[in-house]
């Protein structure tokens, strides 16, 4: 789904940081920000009115930016060697890219990998529909599907217990933080036991954080965006507890924190990311204020509150 849009017009610089257990040391400056955005939280009628509209809000983000918006993640094979190595393998491997967008992941990688198979959904019908008008679109190697991870269940388009790995790049910290258990839960059926989540996201109080003027933030971590798209910033604490909580087991988790540059304003500014691999193992744990039907599935307690450009701006 969503990637920062400082990608466009920031390169990144030498510096970047992994194997961090804590996210970045805050100024002065930057404990006055975020206490000015304590003052003006996002009313409860407008933060239902956001979650009732958020596919709306994402298929005309899609709509204003086409294919243009995100350049193609070459990236991901060097952060994950998961994926670099599925190129090494002489029997196909199963895919799950939760949140596609408009393929920027998805076709490098298949370009990379000939025995790779990739389901691939995303929120937005519209971008869906731009990855299935992709040239490079082959059925036979991928299975492109329009889904709502907070609601509609992925077995209806991927087998139960078949994929051997799925990805999560800039997509959970996009969903309203009572659904992402049940988002992983989802997840977590079409996996193979064993199989892994590949997860990269926003961390704690990385600069786009910092940045969103008073009126913008839902509730801790939590923030919404000019276009009325939503972001979330994980501590590591947080996000094993999502993790273990839907069924999965912990093998990496860590903060990784970079620099880019802007050359033509002189801007150097702190980027902070989370990054882990999770394992699925088999029971899921109950935590307060969570239901299970007799299904297995997630409810979310009704009675909690509905509560860079991309994301550099706000």
């Amino acid at each position: 789904m969503m990637e920062d849009s400082c990608t466009p017009a920031f390169v990144e610089a030498p510096f970047q940081r992994k194997d961090s257990a804590h996210p970045r040391t805050l100024t002065e400056e930057d404990r006055d920000r975020l206490k000015k955005q304590d003052n003006k939280i996002v009313s409860d009628f407008k933060q239902k009115k956001l979650e009732k509209e958020a596919q709306r809000n994402w298929d005309l983000f899609y709509k204003r930016n086409s294919t243009n918006f995100f350049k193609d993640r070459h990236w991901t094979a060097r952060e994950f060697e998961e994926l670099a190595n599925t190129s090494q393998k002489d029997t196909p491997v199963a895919l799950l890219e939760a949140g596609c967008g408009v393929g920027n992941f998805l076709f490098p990688l298949l370009q990379e990998n000939p025995y790779l198979f990739i389901h691939a959904c995303d929120f937005s019908p519209r971008a869906v529909q731009f990855v299935k008008d992709n040239p490079q679109y082959n059925p036979d190697r991928c299975n492109a599907f329009q889904c709502d991870l907070t609601k509609d269940d992925l077995r209806a388009s991927v087998p139960a217990a078949s994929v051997d790995m799925a990805t999560l790049i800039f997509v959970l910290s996009a969903l309203h933080p009572d659904t992402m258990r049940t988002a992983l839960e989802n997840i977590h059926r079409v996996l193979k036991p064993g199989g892994c989540v590949l997860f990269r996201d926003y961390g704690l109080y990385d600069h786009a954080m910092l940045r969103f003027a008073p009126g913008h933030k839902l509730a801790d971590s939590f923030y919404v965006r000019q276009d009325g798209t939503r972001a979330y910033y994980f501590s590591t604490d947080e996000l094993a507890k999502l993790f273990t909580t839907a069924g999965f087991s912990v093998v990496n988790n860590e903060y990784v924190l970079r620099e880019t540059v802007n050359k033509k304003e002189g801007l150097c500014v702190p980027r902070v990311f989370v990054q882990g691999k999770f394992v699925k193992t088999g029971q899921k744990q109950d935590v307060p204020g969570t239901e299970q039907d007799d299904n297995g599935t997630t409810s979310i307690d009704k009675g909690l509150d509905d509560a860079e450009q991309h994301s550099c701006s706000t």
